[in-house]
């Protein structure tokens, strides 16, 4: 297995201490390890959103450019918006 030396806040290596001491991880390997798998599944999932969030937009400028879509009111937005975040009965 390759072998990195890396450097570590003071806050973060008491962290690491403080997981392998509670026994969470055997050694201090173990637990970056699984703190780099973290943070892939974290990149992947970010990616996900940012395709969704890009399919998302795309689709809006589609609505827009064929005049689907619904114009409200400034006074109106907050309750318009809090319409859609509630969930049905």
């Amino acid at each position: 297995m390759p072998t990195r030396n890396i450097s570590l806040t003071p806050e973060q290596d008491a962290f690491v201490h403080e997981v392998v001491t509670s026994g969470e991880y055997q050694n201090a390997s173990e637990a970056v390890r699984d703190a780099l798998r973290a943070l892939q599944q974290r990149r992947k999932e970010d990616a996900l959103k940012l395709r969704a969030l890009r399919l998302h937009i795309k689709a809006g400028a589609e609505a827009l450019k064929h005049g689907d879509f619904t114009e409200i009111a400034d006074r109106d937005l907050e309750t318009y918006l809090e319409a859609l975040t509630e969930t049905p009965r």
